[in-house]
């Protein structure tokens, strides 16, 4: 008998293409209060010091199941601590709740947000 392995979390890095760098999160699975116990130090700590719009972000979604009640607080929190942080960033999903997700998410933050269905729409786009 096997049990089945409920992957989720988030993880986040720095790319680079070309000569633009970006910060790109993945996110998987249905998202916990866990999950973001352990990324918001993270985030914090890599966003710190700034002070103006200056990031560009890749978000990619296409593993995203969703939140937990408590989980999808704690994003929203996230996002308007470091909302002004961020110069653009492209959601990269294949479900219509991610689109209208990221267009209500957009309210929260200053720069661009932007769906893309194919992730070389999304880095043409944030290039």
């Amino acid at each position: 008998m096997s049990t089945r392995i409920k992957r989720h979390g988030l993880s986040v890095g720095i790319e680079r293409y070309d000569d633009e760098f970006f910060l790109r999160l993945k996110a998987i699975g249905k998202l916990s209060h866990e999950d973001y116990e352990i990324i918001t130090p993270m985030l914090d700590s890599a966003l710190e010091g700034i002070k103006k719009p200056v990031l560009k972000a890749i978000i990619d979604g296409t593993e995203l199941e969703g939140w937990e009640a408590r989980a999808a607080w704690d994003d929203f929190k996230l996002g308007l601590k470091h909302g002004r942080d961020f110069e653009k960033i492209a959601i990269v999903g294949n479900k219509k709740w991610q689109e209208i997700a990221g267009k209500i998410g957009s309210w929260f933050i200053s720069g661009d947000v932007k769906f893309f269905h194919s992730e070389d729409e999304a880095l043409s786009w944030l290039k």
